[in-house]
């Protein structure tokens, strides 16, 4: 390797300016701000779980404004259909000829909001358009614009009226994020800003900048000891007896899929492009680990029974699973 600096310094300049104009709007949230960039470089999507009112809506909405890309927002609710996501045939009495309406996905950054509100049927058609980045209406496909990112809110305080989500659907969400209250400090801010003239955000950046970007995020290198990590990780999901954590199986139905592996290795991989390395290190990876995983296990009755959730099961297994030394250190 030729250097361990950043491939390109453009690149890191650029995105210190797209996360300044929209911290210049949201105050406080970085962890979930750093999770954003890191869909968005890694291509994947989000899922957010946190009560209203803490800038989920507005995030998006701010990073869309500085990357001049367009933002579409849906409220999800019991009585929305398919058609009004992805669109439809709309016939034309004058011509007599159908037209097609392209539904609301169609956009560069896409926000599914309270997502656990509408039936199945809804939430299954953002399967296709998540996975393959298109629409096929009347045996008719239609591709998204490009860099596309959907970002899925869910509220945990209420349940009445809710639809679980499908687990093909949440296993395709590359993260799932909580979003907690602001401090007070950061909540005087809020009030300050809220209450004052509203911040003027810019455009720092275009779409097709973004899409350089994430190609060379995509030149990261990640080292093999540190991808042979991510899958002894997700591995002792499913067979946690292997790794000397013969505890934990009866509190895991299913254990996370290929896809969390992947979306481990690209996510240390967008983490470290963040950062201002053109490689990887074990601590990129190991601050994704819960993000990556919670949503994607299926806990038994017995870890419901005692309490448990996903988050407390990751920890032990992380505690378990040993971290290779850090490559390129030298």
């Amino acid at each position: 390797m030729e250097s361990s600096q950043f491939p390109n310094a453009d690149a890191a300049t650029l995105m210190e300016r797209v996360l300044y104009e929209v911290k210049r709007v949201v105050v406080g949230q970085d962890h979930f701000l750093e999770r954003v960039m890191v869909a968005v470089l890694a291509q994947g999507h989000l899922l957010v779980e946190g009560v209203p009112g803490l800038a989920k809506t507005l995030t998006v909405k701010t990073l869309a404004q500085t990357l001049r890309g367009t933002f579409k927002r849906i409220q999800f609710t019991p009585d929305l259909v398919p058609a009004d996501l992805v669109g439809t045939r709309i016939y034309n009495p004058r011509s007599g000829d159908f037209s097609t309406s392209l539904g609301p996905v169609f956009t560069h950054l896409l926000l599914a909001d309270e997502i656990n509100r509408a039936p199945a049927k809804v939430q299954s058609a953002l399967l296709e358009v998540m996975q393959e980045r298109q629409v096929t209406i009347a045996g008719e496909t239609h591709k998204v614009p490009e860099p596309f990112l959907v970002m899925a809110t869910q509220n945990p305080i209420e349940t009445e009226g809710t639809y679980p989500l499908p687990e093909a659907q949440v296993d395709r969400f590359m993260m799932k994020v909580l979003v907690d209250y602001p401090s007070e400090d950061e909540e005087l801010v809020i009030a300050q800003r809220v209450t004052g003239a509203p911040a003027v955000v810019s455009a720092v950046a275009s779409m097709s900048q973004l899409a350089e970007l994430q190609h060379e995020c995509r030149q990261v290198y990640v080292d093999p000891s540190l991808m042979q990590y991510a899958v002894r990780l997700v591995s002792a999901t499913r067979r946690p007896d292997r790794y000397d954590l013969a505890d934990i199986a009866k509190y895991l139905t299913f254990g996370a899929s290929p896809r969390a592996t992947i979306g481990l290795i690209e996510g240390a991989r967008a983490l470290a492009f963040m950062r201002g390395r053109n490689y990887a290190l074990p601590e990129d990876m190991s601050v994704l680990i819960g993000d990556v995983l919670r949503h994607r296990l299926v806990l038994s009755y017995e870890a419901l029974a005692e309490g448990l959730d996903a988050d407390q099961l990751i920890a032990r297994i992380v505690r378990k699973i040993p971290v290779p030394d850090k490559p390129l250190e030298r």
